[in-house]
């Protein structure tokens, strides 16, 4: 109901719900607090919680002073009502498929702009006013101000590595003449803008380091803009590279030119906020001191206009490699050039020699002896190996394995270091390992030790005698190693270790759990709580996972994380769910296409394990995913609203069947299938998280919900988050029994995620927790 009171100058709207210390109040900007706390004597029976403070918008108007008054884990909002075009219908295969608010997928119009306000009006102020807020901003600045370093790399005759102090929007990279000497700044883009949404993407020194290409990115787009600098004098140079979006760099070693990739130029804008399909990509040469209209074609492929490709110039400078890609899946074709053979040096498109030409498995480029090739490959080995191929003997026939797979470890990375090493990266139980062995023999020459957790960077080449690798883990933020591959018995030694202030990590600790899923396959999850911790039901449990596109979630440093377990008392659990990499490709292929439920089941059963062994309930229960881990989280949702108290799914895929059709979204198929297949689409139809809310059965609710996009994410375009909270809050916002909130927060000058400012890090951290926190009805604790 409805109530309203009137005074001298002021209007006061109440808003009564069914349940007890749940309503709304909404004041004219002329009633004061004073007068506000007099006239709420309709609140007083119901003992409420403290009033506080803030603004909204309520039918069209701005409203100065809001005083929200509500039980969070049981109120109602009312939501906006977007226009519904019940006319719009989509036919697959004989099947008609209702899309009524499609207009949302048009990003410019004045109606979808409404929209996005109206939303933002609804979730801000929800946010605003929770007590934890400001708390979790405070301790995420204080305990995310800490420096951040990268491995350093010897280009030319001096090292280079990125560092941020603590609160920097974006890291900055430094220079020295050697590794005991003082640092200076070589390039900050923290001076490229004032809110420090221009980002450093890519970047890429000539072989003897005489230039410096970089790459900028726009309020986290994928489009990206390349300039030149001459490293000596630190001049910029005029050239300047557009339309430049998933691009290698690839410098020849002459110092001439490089290679990059690029799109047609197309009618209309490409600032990150278009939904256009990215089609024909193609590879240039670019030559220093010219036009980029002069750039040299040396690659297309216009029959198969979803192709992409990368260019590597081999270690000895003699080769240009070129990896094709169909879409995600870890499959190439391989070809290369003898750059020794152009007389007249790259004029045109290169004479490519088809080495492999088929989507077959995947090969990556290690290193090469003259003709003798070696790559990384999954050909008949899903844990992938290493094999070499000799360039005058091509055929599969004369192919030899260097280093064979593993009987279970999936061979990560491997990188040939002092001309005759080979740096190898195993993952074992998502857990990395490295090992060192001989590029001649591949035999295996010592283990470099490490704690349990992940090597989060790696630097070294063939040409340098030493190497960089920097440890990370659930507890640790970096500990970077250096190791010189020339002495007689190489050891890895500390060369720079980060701790963080104000937070006893000896208080905490990180476990492995193995569990059932419902097939009975047996899946790994990583537990990071406080020592001690009671399994009585009671414990809040933010469970995250991804399952795709062979990404594997190993130990991360992540202060959000920790701030969850130290001051909302929480349990982290991330499980490693089909789909991911973690035990290389049949893993991948057990939770892609036809078989995607598993890794929804899995991560399900995640859930119920963490219930049945007592470290929570549902109501405690928060899950959490971003791109194809918020299709994961929303699919769940819609299968098993029972089982979580909140979901928080930032910037998903959530209408499969009409994904391909905007941006990038054409190479998910290798991932997801094609609505445009009837196969495909018959099970696509099935889990689409747009295309299967429903109200649930009598006596269950839909979680708290919140959904995150940005206006420049064009990787999962918004309209996927945008058409899914408006129908989620039409189907099921209107049940009379849903009481949790059904929410979306739009932020703007923010992409998919990439290049985002220390900043918006923060402030999007906060709000994910806040929402978590007052949800589930969490207290902080100091």
């Amino acid at each position: 109901m409805l109530y309203k009171y009137e005074c001298d100058r002021a209007i006061l709207l109440v808003r009564s719900f069914c349940l007890p210390a749940s309503f709304f109040v909404f004041l004219d900007q002329y009633l004061s607090r004073a007068q506000a706390h007099q006239l709420l004597e309709a609140g007083k029976s119901q003992k409420s919680p403290p009033l506080t403070f803030g603004f909204t918008l309520y039918r069209g108007r701005i409203y100065r002073d809001y005083l929200f008054v509500t039980d969070s884990r049981s109120m109602e909002v009312e939501y906006p009502v977007p226009r519904r075009d019940e006319s719009k219908v989509d036919i697959y295969h004989g099947t008609e498929v209702p899309d009524p608010y499609a207009w949302l997928e048009d990003p410019d119009s004045e109606e979808t702009k409404a929209f996005v306000d109206a939303q933002n009006q609804i979730t801000m102020p929800f946010l605003d006013n929770s007590s934890v807020r400001e708390k979790f901003k405070e301790r995420m600045t204080e305990l995310y101000d800490y420096p951040k370093y990268s491995c350093p790399y010897k280009r030319g005759k001096r090292y280079y590595y990125y560092y941020n102090s603590g609160l920097q929007n974006q890291s900055v990279l430094y220079v020295q003449d050697s590794l005991n000497s003082s640092a200076r700044v070589f390039f900050d883009p923290n001076k490229l803008s004032e809110d420090g949404t221009v980002a450093l993407q890519m970047a890429k020194f000539s072989e003897e380091c005489e230039y410096f290409a970089y790459g900028l990115s726009s309020s986290g787009s994928d489009w990206v803009t390349i300039k030149f600098m001459k490293v000596d004098d630190e001049k910029e140079l005029p050239d300047i590279l557009e339309r430049v979006k998933f691009s290698s760099l690839a410098w020849t070693h002459d110092a001439k030119g490089i290679f990059y990739n690029r799109y047609p130029d197309e009618p209309g804008k490409a600032d990150g906020t278009e939904t256009t399909s990215n089609l024909n990509q193609k590879l240039y040469y670019h030559v220093i001191g010219t036009e980029q209209s002069a750039d040299i074609l040396v690659a297309e492929f216009p029959e198969n206009p979803k192709w992409t490709s990368g260019a590597t110039v081999t270690d000895d400078g003699q080769y240009v490699v070129l990896s094709i890609s169909e879409g995600c899946k870890p499959v190439n074709r391989l070809w290369y050039c003898d750059l020794r053979q152009l007389t007249n040096g790259i004029t045109g498109l290169l004479p490519w020699v088809k080495l492999i030409d088929n989507f077959d498995a995947k090969y990556s480029y290690v290193t090469n002896e003259d003709t003798l090739f070696t790559f990384r490959t999954n050909l008949n080995s899903p844990r992938y190996k290493l094999i070499n191929i000799d360039l005058k003997y091509p055929d599969p026939s004369q192919w030899k394995t260097l280093i064979p797979e593993h009987e279970k470890d999936v061979l990560d990375f491997a990188s040939c270091v002092n001309q005759k090493y080979l740096v190898v990266d195993y993952l074992h139980d998502v857990k990395d390992v490295l090992h060192l062995y001989d590029l001649s023999s591949g035999v295996f020459l010592k283990n470099l030790p490490l704690e349990i957790g992940t090597i989060a960077g790696f630097s070294g080449r063939k040409r340098d005698s030493e190497i960089f690798y920097k440890f990370t883990s659930f507890l640790t933020p970096g500990i970077i190693y250096q190791c010189d591959l020339s002495s007689d018995n190489p050891e890895p030694k500390v060369f720079r270790e980060v701790e963080v202030k104000g937070f006893n990590v000896s208080e905490y600790q990180t476990a492995q759990v193995f569990y059932p899923s419902k097939d009975g396959t047996e899946i790994p999850m990583f537990l990071v709580h406080k020592k001690g911790v009671k399994l009585d039901g009671s414990n809040p449990v933010f469970l995250h996972g991804y399952g795709g596109f062979s990404c594997s979630l190993q130990p991360y440093y992540s202060v959000q994380y920790l701030i969850f377990v130290r001051h909302l008392g929480g349990i982290l659990a991330i499980p490693n769910i089909r789909g991911g990499g973690e035990y290389g490709e049949t893993w991948h292929e057990d939770g892609i296409l036809n078989k995607k439920q598993n890794g929804f089941d899995d991560f399900q059963c995640a859930a119920e394990y963490l219930i049945k062994n007592g470290y929570t309930s549902s109501r405690n229960l928060a899950i959490n995913g971003a791109s194809n881990g918020g299709l994961l989280v929303a699919a769940c949702v819609n299968q098993r609203p029972d089982l979580f108290g909140c979901a928080v799914a930032e910037v998903g895929v959530m209408d499969m069947l009409k994904f391909h059709k905007f941006t990038i979204g054409h190479a998910w198929t290798t991932d997801y299938g094609c609505s445009d297949d009837k196969e495909q689409f018959n099970y696509l139809i099935r889990y689409s998280p747009l295309h299967n809310i429903s109200v649930p059965p009598q006596g269950v609710q839909y979680p708290a919900v919140l959904l995150l996009t940005a206006d420049h994410d064009d990787r999962v375009v918004p309209l996927h988050s945008l058409k899914y909270i408006a129908t989620l809050q039409h189907i099921v916002g209107k049940s009379p029994s849903q009481k949790n909130p059904l929410m979306i927060r739009i932020d703007v000058k923010s992409g998919h995620g990439a290049g985002k400012p220390t900043s918006k890090i923060i402030q999007e951290e906060s709000d994910i927790f806040t929402f978590v926190a007052e949800t589930l009805n969490l207290k902080w604790l100091e």
